[in-house]
């Protein structure tokens, strides 16, 4: 379940931010939804897939965030955001989640 939490919140803070940036004219509005969505699924991935992983998803938003800018002059700017959201989300959903020595305990302590 978290695991859709954390891609959730990755997803808003990328797709959100460009709204936010674009409609207020503010850079640094954008810039804030996309910090503060970035460091709440950060908490979430690390609580639940660990720092190492964490560490490695937050890069992956980050550099999505940052090579979104030269797709946009390519192929647009929203065209460019959804692909850079599309594949923060891929890879929160693949590796946000509890590591696989970790599944066995999370089901016991939820009584499956």
């Amino acid at each position: 379940m978290s695991r859709l939490v954390s891609t959730g919140l990755a997803k808003a803070g990328l797709l959100l931010g460009y709204k936010v940036a674009r409609d207020t004219g503010n850079r640094q509005a954008g810039g804030t939804v996309l910090a503060a969505c970035g460091a709440a699924a950060f908490t979430v991935w690390k609580n639940d897939a660990g720092t190492a992983r964490a560490t490695l998803l937050t890069a992956l938003y980050v550099a999505s965030f940052g090579l979104s800018h030269p797709l946009a002059k390519r192929i647009g700017a929203w065209p460019a955001v959804f692909t850079a959201t599309g594949a923060t989300a891929l890879g929160s959903l693949v590796l946000g989640g509890p590591r696989r020595k970790d599944r066995a305990g999370a089901a016991k302590k939820r009584g499956e």
